[in-house]
């Protein structure tokens, strides 16, 4: 209770102009462990507390990765344009117990125009993520790691994602070498975007102290793959690479589902990489176009398979595109999506799919379950 209590007491709002647009300022306090450099630490804690600020305005959280960059030099002010977030006052930092913790004062203007408000949450899979050199994975006996780093990244979707929904892990590996195997998994999932890794590099280094216990630092890298389920291909990828204390003896067997674990500085610091994931695909797939599909045609109403924890509401008006599969020249599978003369409206919402009348009944016929949508904005 405490704990939550302090968080609470961590933002601060003040309203500043009470227009429409609604100008706010949030006092929120990062805090990262120090590992590598001191100016690692107060570039994590600075990303925290800018975080909890977007996060807890309303504004778009996918916004953020495109301001990390600008927040590598150290300086006590950040001034930006064309942004939500306008300016950053750092008020204070101090070092206690091995962390960095920095106060800073964040001017938001939230937009109501944001990808995240005019489309559907789009539905997302988690894949199985590998571990590529499993002998890297002795030290704490760690084998795991990768099973239990999609559960968290799974969790990170579910409770903090504003685009996207997701419907769970799957063990099967995806892989950009088996587009069609990818469509299969997307399709008895009801996902249209999977992504997959393989986690690249979990080596230690060992400082061997004199008396005291053995400084270990250990890697975690990872080469995350987005694909559309769809179509099977690869949309988008990125390799993330942190380095973090390892605060457990080198014979110790570590147990990575393990609350213990999750709250040493190793596990800050994937869960940081995972808010980073989040963050990353809100900022690269959160525009792209949501589809839902037509999953059950009955006369003149159709059953989608998106409802109303994906942001559907009664009224909401959507365009048809008919989709049929074909062999090309070589021999190959491709998928053709063309826009018909269709649109439908939600006539009625269920949690997880929605009912719409078709708007011209009179091409009711033409309409086939695998048909796909779109929201007219």
């Amino acid at each position: 209770m405490k704990k939550i209590l302090n968080s609470l007491f961590l933002i601060t709002l003040v309203m500043l102009v009470p227009f429409k647009v609604m100008a706010s300022w949030y006092e929120v306090t990062g805090v990262a462990t120090i590992v590598s450099s001191e100016e690692t630490a107060r570039l994590h804690a600075l990303e925290d507390a800018l975080f909890k600020a977007v996060n807890f305005s309303g504004a778009d959280i996918g916004s953020i990765s495109n301001l990390m960059p600008l927040l590598e030099e150290s300086r006590n002010e950040y001034q930006f344009t064309n942004h939500e977030v306008r300016y950053i006052l750092v008020e204070s930092e101090r070092k206690r117990r091995g962390k960095v913790e920095v106060k800073i004062r964040v001017d938001i203007y939230p937009s109501a125009t944001g990808c995240h408000t005019d489309q559907y949450k789009k539905t997302i899979l988690v894949g199985n993520i590998e571990v590529a050199s499993p002998q890297q994975a002795v030290m704490g006996q760690i084998y795991q790691v990768g099973d239990d780093f999609s559960r968290v990244v799974n969790r990170q979707l579910d409770q903090t994602s504003r685009s996207f929904v997701s419907v769970g892990t799957t063990d099967y590996s995806i892989s950009s070498n088996y587009p069609a195997r990818t469509q299969m998994i997307a399709q008895d999932n009801g996902a249209q975007y999977i992504i997959g890794g393989v986690i690249t590099d979990l080596t230690a280094t060992v400082e061997s102290q004199l008396l005291q216990d053995d400084i270990i630092n250990r890697q975690f890298a990872l080469e995350m793959k987005v694909f559309d389920g769809k179509t099977g291909h690869e949309v988008f990828n990125k390799a993330y690479r942190e380095v973090a204390r390892w605060p457990f003896a080198k014979t110790s067997q570590v147990d990575t589902r393990s609350a213990r674990f999750w709250a040493s500085t190793y596990g800050e610091m994937m869960l940081r990489v995972s808010r980073n994931i989040m963050l990353d695909l809100e900022s690269e797939l959160s525009c792209k176009i949501t589809l839902p599909e037509v999953v059950a045609v009955f006369g003149n109403t159709v059953t989608m398979d998106l409802g109303r924890m994906h942001g559907v509401k009664e009224g909401d008006k959507l365009q048809l595109w008919h989709t049929a599969s074909f062999i090309d020249q070589n021999g190959l599978p491709r998928n053709k999506v063309s826009q018909s003369e269709i649109t439908l409206t939600v006539s009625r919402i269920y949690e997880h799919e929605a009912e719409l009348t078709i708007d011209q009944p009179n091409l009711a016929s033409s309409v086939q379950i695998g048909d796909v949508m779109n929201k007219i904005l």
